[in-house]
């Protein structure tokens, strides 16, 4: 309760209680000093006074100088007590030079050595304790929670090891490094081990935690070292970002769960500055979809490249206000002039899409609204069809109408031979621009196709993560479920990349590497979060996976090409593919009977007319 109530002290009333403080250690100090020098206790008289008065007088002002004031005494570490110990060094130097210069009578010159090693053991203490004390560690009642080894004995880890220290949560066992130098060697006390231990180390010291302290760890050896954690009972975190670490404002909390895509990720392409800037840099650019996961990243990735005016368009007002807000705090912090605008409204109102067009004249519209989780359109078909098909067709005859000089669609590997509505309207909407774009439009259309994005909304991810915070089971459909994962900040720049290397009608596909069981997912979030996958072989296990059948059009395995002949690009992960379509005049009655099917919510009719115009779709 009075640690609670300190810590909400205004900060000049923390600086004059540290101040009352030193003043009090200063005078305690030359007592001790007399006592010690004269090997008596003694109470001061007559000259003897001037180095009472005088001790207070000139530690202060040094103090104050070397910022002993300025310093936060639960963030306070090694740098402090340097800081703390030059100062008394001076202070010690002056009194010193005055002792012997004044030459008071009962006042041993020995007093300017005694006092300030004195003093510097006291103000030392006093500040290690409030530190301790303050944040509530080790003996003064909190109880450790786990046991720990950092992985990574560079200036990360040691910097972490501090933060671990102030935030007393975990007992720091060791240090693991590669570096056969440093192996053998401590920081501050805490043994460097090589990894070759690790397994032993884990049984023997019962260790509970490691923690990646790896920032600059290239992604294959990251893997690597995860990879050899694997059936460890160990819960595995990594680094915030630097920024927060250095801050001094890192707790254990802090401290990320480590993502999978830390293990299934791929080592990442360094963008092409050139395409990315291409169709961004001072212009006015449109995102629809701006508030879901992919039309935020988009947005994140636009910003950066400083559009005149970024145009946030949709229809969920709280997704929208998010986005905004975030992207508002970035152009702040990073000096970015660029105008953002949110727009309210639905891609399912032609009125509103074309307003927007005029009123604003973007150049470049990026379309990633659409109804996207399997299920849910596959219940709601006809609403699938009027904000996938039909938003689609609105924004992209708003966009030839305004003027906009490039269009490009975020589609889904979902499209290609579907088994879902779902999928089947995103093939359905790259077939509309497909058709336009064969028109001769002024304005260039394109598609980008891609899997799964690593925790979009509604991906298994945040479903697994929520499943295992409760104690599980988790869910899997199919125990041969695979499914192609990119994290969403690739996705988006690959987006980006490609649609400025659209000439009219391009259907782009990323690399998506390989394809990944969603059943060996959840093992490695399982094992990530240091629990044990309980089935046969460990019917002690922690966590269960479950298999619940295929959800109505759900497939065991998605696919990116419609056909075999895929085409390089200038960029290694995007590629180009060939795939058929139907002339606008062909297509363009198709869509009016579509579109009274999607009104009078006709899921037959909807299937129907799919089954004729998207190559290989098939109900389920």
């Amino acid at each position: 309760m009075i640690r609670h109530h300190i810590l909400v002290w205004p900060r000049k009333a923390k600086q004059i209680a540290v101040v009352t403080l030193d003043v009090v250690l200063a005078l305690l100090a030359t007592w001790l000093a007399f006592c010690l020098r004269l090997d008596t206790w003694v109470l001061p008289s007559d000259a003897q006074w001037w180095p009472y008065g005088l001790a207070p007088l000139l530690a202060i002002p040094i103090f104050a100088r070397f910022g002993l004031y300025r310093a936060i005494f639960r963030y306070t570490g090694q740098a402090a007590m340097h800081a703390t110990a030059k100062a008394v060094l001076l202070y010690a130097c002056v009194l010193s030079l005055i002792l012997m210069w004044q030459r008071w009578p009962m006042v041993p010159r020995t007093l300017g050595v005694l006092q300030p090693l004195i003093f510097l053991f006291l103000v030392g203490t006093s500040r290690a304790v409030a530190r301790f004390w303050l944040a509530g560690i080790g003996i003064f009642g909190n109880r450790v929670r786990g046991r720990l080894l950092i992985y990574g004995a560079g200036t990360a880890g040691v910097q972490t090891a501090s933060a671990l220290q102030i935030a007393g949560e975990f007992k720091l066992l060791a240090f693991l490094d590669d570096d056969a130098k440093k192996v053998g060697r401590s920081i501050n006390g805490v043994p460097i081990l090589s990894p070759i231990t690790m397994r032993s180390l884990v049984v023997k010291q019962k260790v509970t935690d490691i923690l990646l302290a790896l920032p600059s760890a290239t992604r294959e050896r990251r893997n690597k070292i995860i990879e050899s954690m694997s059936g460890l009972p160990v819960h595995v975190r990594s680094l915030p970002s630097m920024a927060d670490l250095t801050s001094g404002r890192v707790t254990v909390r802090d401290f990320r769960e480590l993502d999978v895509e830390d293990v299934l990720g791929r080592k990442p392409v360094a963008p092409q500055n050139s395409l990315l800037a291409r169709d961004l840099t001072d212009q006015v650019v449109l995102v629809t979809g701006a508030g879901g996961s992919i039309g935020s990243e988009l947005c994140r990735q636009i910003v950066l490249q400083r559009p005149r005016q970024l145009l946030l368009f949709d229809h969920n007002e709280f997704g929208l206000y998010a986005i905004h807000q975030e992207l508002q705090a970035t152009c702040s912090v990073s000096s970015l002039h660029v105008e953002l605008l949110p727009l309210l409204g639905s891609v399912t109102n032609p009125d509103r899409l074309q307003a927007v067009c005029n009123t604003h004249r973007p150049a470049t519209v990026y379309h990633a609204a659409a109804y996207k989780h399997v299920p849910l359109v596959e219940d709601n078909p006809g609403e699938g069809v009027r904000n996938n098909v039909f938003g689609t067709l609105y924004m992209a005859r708003a966009a030839a109408l305004g003027g906009v000089k490039r269009f490009v669609l975020i589609s889904t590997d979902k499209a290609v031979r579907p088994t879902n509505v779902m999928g089947a309207c995103k093939r359905m909407a790259e077939l509309v621009l497909q058709a336009l774009a064969a028109q001769g439009s002024a304005t260039c259309f394109s598609m980008v196709r891609f899997g799964n994005v690593l925790d979009s909304s509604g991906s298994v991810m945040p479903l697994f993560r929520r499943q295992i915070a409760s104690g599980g089971p988790l869910t899997v459909t199919h125990a041969d479920v695979t499914r192609y994962f990119m994290t969403i900040p690739e996705a988006a720049q690959l987006v980006l990349q490609a649609g400025a290397m659209a000439v009219g009608g391009d259907v782009f596909v990323l690399d998506m590497g390989d394809p990944v069981k969603i059943i060996h997912l959840a093992r490695h979030m399982i094992e990530l979060s240091g629990l044990r996958v309980r089935d046969a072989a460990q019917p002690d296990g922690d966590i269960e996976i479950t298999v619940t059948g295929l959800r109505p059009g759900e497939k065991l395995y998605e696919e990116l090409l419609i056909g075999n002949n895929p085409e390089p690009t200038e960029h290694p992960r995007i590629m180009k593919a060939h795939e058929p379509f139907l002339p606008w005049t062909a297509l363009q009655g198709e869509l009016t009977v579509l579109l009274d099917a999607a009104n009078r919510n006709d899921t037959a009719a909807i299937k129907s007319l799919m089954r004729q115009h998207v190559q290989g779709y098939e109900t389920v």
